[in-house]
């Protein structure tokens, strides 16, 4: 099936949305957030979510670090 991810068209087998994560190697799922068709999921929801045919998933990463100038 067909799904947009970050604006990019990609393909999958992966009939939930914790297996895309997988197949898509996120390796630390509990460090992303993730919006889905306009609505951001709970991290709870992630292995309950099954995809379809043109989902949008749209996948933040918050960093922290760097150093501000004052």
């Amino acid at each position: 099936m067909k799904l947009t991810v970050n604006g990019k068209v990609t393909e999958t087998e992966a009939p939930a949305l914790g297996e895309f994560l997988a197949e898509q190697h996120v390796k630390s799922p509990d460090q992303v957030s993730i919006e889905l068709n306009g609505r951001i999921l709970r991290r709870e929801e992630y292995g309950g979510i099954t995809l379809s045919e043109g989902d949008q998933i749209e996948f933040f990463y918050f960093m922290g670090g760097g150093r501000g100038t004052h």
